[in-house]
């Protein structure tokens, strides 16, 4: 059997999918002299803690991340249930309203989620793809110390 690139509640690529693609994505922003956001998304219920969503809600996150997105962009379920983005010549303010767009689209259509989000940019924050992923993942947990919704932009060191 082999092994398929989809996660099954969502059907959006996995998180496999989403680790080998950001490098790619960063050599080529690097050779286009483009920028790239990475995005990390947790969600909750109304406890507003971090949980894996329902399968239906999945769904749901997905095909709104779907209609929200650019075909050049890259929306994966990770294995946690999260979701991770990458999104194509797109800097970290682009990210943020790309994330708030999203959340109001859910909120449109009666999704009551909580929506953490974390946000590192190439060039602006890391030049490569690991720290680039680091960046994304303490932005996502500074995000994550808040009870309500709440989007973190990395800090540039």
């Amino acid at each position: 059997m082999s092994p398929t690139l989809n996660d099954p509640e969502s059907g959006l690529l996995n998180g496999d999918y989403f680790r080998a693609s950001v490098p790619n994505r960063v050599a080529t922003a690097r050779r286009l002299l483009r920028p790239l956001s990475v995005v990390l998304m947790m969600t909750g219920d109304s406890s507003a803690r971090p949980a894996r969503c329902m399968p239906e809600e999945a769904r749901i996150i997905a095909e709104t991340l779907l209609r929200t997105l650019r075909e050049s962009d890259i929306p994966c379920r990770l294995e946690d249930g999260g979701f991770g983005l990458i999104l194509e010549d797109t800097p970290e303010n682009g990210a943020v309203w790309t994330i708030e767009r999203l959340r109001r689209l859910l909120v449109d259509q009666g999704v009551d989620l909580t929506i953490w989000a974390g946000i590192a940019a190439y060039p602006a924050h890391a030049l490569e793809a690991n720290e680039l992923l680091q960046k994304a993942q303490q932005a996502l947990a500074n995000a994550l110390e808040w009870a309500q919704s709440r989007i973190e932009v990395a800090i540039p060191e």
